[in-house]
């Protein structure tokens, strides 16, 4: 069963990339999003935080990096997970404009 998260707390915090920006131009924008969110969630939480309408969401689990700690042991950063939300055509949002 999947536990149910507020809206306002499926996102975690925008993307802004040189791939991001590219794809703004497209009409898509990358969020890091909460691990345990699906595309369905992503979706009603992009609409209701910007008030636009969400044609399509990808999701991509990212692998944490691995990092050297006290000599030579390796530990993994946590992992997170990425959306590529596609707006319907005629929205934009405002918070990536002018980067």
């Amino acid at each position: 069963m999947v536990k149910e998260l507020h809206p306002l707390k499926v996102l975690v915090r925008p993307l802004i990339t040189e791939k991001a920006t590219r794809l703004g131009g497209e009409h898509k924008y990358l969020f890091e999003v909460q691990r345990q969110a699906n595309k369905t969630q992503i979706k009603e939480a992009v609409e209701k935080g910007f008030e636009v309408k969400v044609a399509a969401v990808n999701v991509m689990n990212m692998k944490g990096k691995p990092r050297r700690v006290r000599g030579n042991r390796v530990k993994h950063s946590p992992g997170w997970k990425k959306a590529v939300v596609t707006l319907q055509e005629g929205y934009k949002l405002e918070l990536f404009e002018g980067v």
